[in-house]
């Protein structure tokens, strides 16, 4: 299937550079890194000004959330993101492509992706296999930064793509859609620390961590492999669906994988692990450290 398709979930390298050498990037095609790693790692913003794709700009996940919020990068305002993303030079009528440069291939770049379609914006892609796969494949870098010309862009957020701590309580009793878990195995079941939080999960949750989507090159797997991988953890595509994991991004990647498999109503929990393990009653954080002490 071309990754064209499915809402253009999904590009590939390939139509990328060949919309971009046919003079495509401006008001009606912006590049955005998305790329975000742990400052003792990583300087994201510092390797953007070395190299990215031509005519991308940077999308700061760090500067375009609600920065009053305890938890990491939960969304901003309808008017802060408006204001930011319009000084990208996007409006509500570009098509946007958003990418990073983790060695996976694809990390935060799906985060990015859900913001877009949460605010309202249709038309977002995610680079297939990531900046690593663009280089790879040979396509062209440049150090060199563009200035974009601000646009108008107005946001309105989907309640539907979206859960509360509120709303994730009250399913724990009343069941009304499944959850899956993206992070790791051990962190989902409680055995090895989550990034310095005591690890388990929600009661009732699913666990696929987000990479087994991807192939070992760091693109998105088949949309038939990815309905296997769904079936095997028998999570229903027809059914309500929210996705949660450490700090509401790599969730991101569940909600991807369903939308290439048609279902594009994945709602996140955006408080996720982060907020859950803060403010949950400790019956509702499930852990086979915690069944093993008892």
């Amino acid at each position: 299937m071309a990754p064209q398709v499915l809402g253009r979930a999904l590009v590939s390298a390939k139509w990328l550079s060949e919309a971009l050498r046919a003079g495509r990037a401006g008001t009606s095609l912006r590049v955005l890194d998305a790329s975000w790693y742990p400052p003792q790692e990583r300087n994201a913003r510092q390797e953007f000004k070395e190299r990215h794709i031509p005519g991308a700009s940077f999308f700061d996940i760090e500067e375009c959330r609600d920065q009053s919020s305890p938890y990491d990068f939960m969304l901003p305002s309808e008017s802060r993101f408006a204001d930011y993303v319009g000084g990208l030079g996007v409006s509500n009528d570009t098509h946007v492509v958003v990418y990073d440069g983790d060695n996976l291939g694809t990390f935060y770049a799906p985060r990015a992706w859900w913001m877009f379609r949460a605010f309202g914006h249709k038309e977002v892609s995610v680079l297939n296999g990531g900046f690593k796969n663009w280089v790879k494949e040979g396509h062209p870098v440049t150090a060199e930064v563009s200035r974009p010309a601000p646009a108008v862009f107005k946001a309105k957020l989907n309640t539907a793509l979206l859960k509360t701590f509120e709303e994730m309580m009250q399913n724990v009793g009343s069941v009304r859609f499944q959850v899956v878990d993206s992070r790791p195995e051990g962190r989902f079941r409680g055995t090895e620390l989550d990034q310095g939080l005591e690890s388990g999960h929600i009661p009732g949750a699913v666990n696929i961590p987000f990479h087994s989507f991807l192939t070992e090159t760091g693109h998105e797997k088949s949309i038939e492999e990815i309905q296997q991988i769904f079936r095997e953890k028998e999570v229903d595509l027809s059914k309500p669906l929210t996705a949660t994991c450490r700090k509401g991004v790599t969730a991101c990647h569940i909600a991807l994988a369903a939308y290439l498999c048609g279902k594009r109503d994945v709602a996140i929990y955006d408080g996720s692990w982060s907020e859950w393990s803060q403010r949950a009653p400790p019956r509702y954080k499930v852990s086979e450290l915690k069944r093993n002490k008892a």
